[in-house]
């Protein structure tokens, strides 16, 4: 089965991200909005144990922090995808490369981008139309991230939460 780790974060920046989403992203109604911690990756029902233990240590370690997104980026030419970019901090380093080190350890063929895809699989003239339109465009939202949640992917390709971990200790 295919599994992920990702923030989903508040009601309220969700919404943005969905007023882009549903015009540009072609996973609109397979995913909520979210910030990928660890890419998917496949493991056998006996494994989940030792992986949620863990993800289970790994978010004991790691303080809630706080998310920055400020601005609107893109991928391209690499990939059409557009993206509300999540401003880098230690907590959220360290804890992306917590998840990506020891048990749960692999190795990613592009380096870490923190961000929350609004666009993906858009043509060409598309991409350049709107992220030329939305990187005139400032965000400026902050929260505070206080967990992490394990996914896995269904049948029809959706994605659902499986487990949600708090971070830090007795929060």
């Amino acid at each position: 089965m295919k599994y992920g780790i990702a923030i989903f974060p508040s009601k309220k920046l969700q919404d943005i991200a969905n007023s882009y989403r549903k015009r540009y992203d072609s996973h609109y109604s397979l995913i909520p909005p979210h910030v990928t911690l660890k890419e998917s990756f496949t493991a056998e029902e006996e494994e989940l144990p030792a992986i949620l233990k863990e993800i289970r240590k790994v978010a004991d370690t790691v303080e809630p922090f706080s998310l920055e997104v400020y601005k609107f980026g893109s991928f391209h030419p690499v990939t059409n995808t557009i993206y509300m970019k999540v401003r880098e901090n230690e907590a959220l380093g360290s804890l992306r490369e917590q998840l990506n080190t020891g048990p749960l350890e692999h190795h990613y063929e592009y380096q870490f981008v923190p961000h929350i895809t609004i666009g993906q699989e858009l043509d060409n003239d598309e991409c350049s139309d709107v992220f030329g339109r939305l990187r005139l465009e400032s965000i400026n939202h902050e929260e505070k991230v206080d967990r992490i949640s394990l996914l896995y992917q269904l049948d029809n390709n959706m994605w659902t939460v499986y487990e949600t971990f708090r971070l830090g200790k007795g929060e």
